[in-house]
């Protein structure tokens, strides 16, 4: 799976977000205007492109934008290991991922997020004879809760989790919340930047001692992050505080692109 930001998205999102002008971003890089326009629309940067100097001059670390530049992804996730979790992606017009977890003894079901539809959902729910319990919301923005209405529809008992100020919710997410859903245990930590409710939901307590799940929304993606829309400073250093200071091997699942994990994202996401 393609990383949901190529090269170009990451260099573009880096340089609104350091403030950095064209002209001074394709002189680092040694490109023309129309060299560094094209390589931020399509990912695709000439040979001669020096990506080190880029990265420094709009606020990246050159190690890490020359491994997405080289192709870097994460590592194909087996999803087998945290037993009842399902990735599941709908697209309209732009992709985007809800995830489905239970207990495999009490059949006790949340979703994170609705995305575009619920009928894969509302499918996998069926086939797998679950009661929907509770529905958590990452944030507000359209493509993460366009389904909802058809999800409590269906679900009518499913309590709504959200940080949404304005949010008709049954629960306003605080910071020591904790939800039993059978022997998993649910947690949120605050991850603002991105959207003004922008909130990181993790699952603990897997069987077979899996690693912890963390859902992110668009707090981060593997090897980018979502546009600071109400500050860069606080995105980033929310994800630092909240996401990245999880154990290495916590799962990141993300609103949009590849799963990853804690580790991979130290690792390579230019960011950070």
């Amino acid at each position: 799976m393609n990383l949901e930001d190529h090269l170009g998205d990451i260099v573009r999102k880096a340089r609104n977000m350091s403030g950095v002008s064209t002209d001074a971003a394709a002189k680092a890089a040694g490109l023309t205007l129309e060299q560094l326009g094209a390589l931020e629309s399509t990912g695709v940067a000439p040979a001669y492109t020096n990506l080190v100097a880029l990265a420094n001059v709009v606020g990246l670390n050159p190690a890490k934008l020359e491994d997405v530049a080289k192709g870097w992804v994460p590592s194909p996730k087996d999803l087998s290991v945290w037993c009842e979790l399902r990735h599941v992606t709908t697209d309209n017009g732009m992709a985007v991922n809800s995830y489905l977890v239970w207990d495999e003894v009490s059949r006790e079901a949340a979703l994170f997020d609705t995305g575009w539809t619920s009928a894969p959902v509302q499918a996998i729910i069926a086939e797998n004879q679950l009661q929907l319990r509770h529905i958590f919301i990452t944030h507000s923005h359209e493509d993460h809760i366009a389904a909802l209405d058809e999800v409590r529809k269906a679900f009518p008992k499913a309590r709504l989790h959200s940080s949404a100020r304005n949010a008709a919710v049954d629960q306003r997410n605080r910071a020591n919340d904790f939800i039993h859903l059978g022997s998993l245990r649910i947690t949120n930590r605050d991850t603002p930047g991105h959207a003004e409710d922008g909130i990181t939901y993790i699952i603990g307590t897997w069987p077979e001692d899996a690693p912890h799940v963390a859902i992110v929304g668009d707090a981060i993606f593997a090897g980018s992050m979502g546009t600071g829309n109400q500050s860069w400073e606080l995105a980033r250093q929310k994800v630092r505080e909240q996401i990245l200071s999880l154990p290495a091997e916590t799962l990141i699942c993300p609103g949009h692109g590849p799963l990853t994990t804690v580790a991979e994202e130290k690792a390579h996401n230019p960011f950070f």
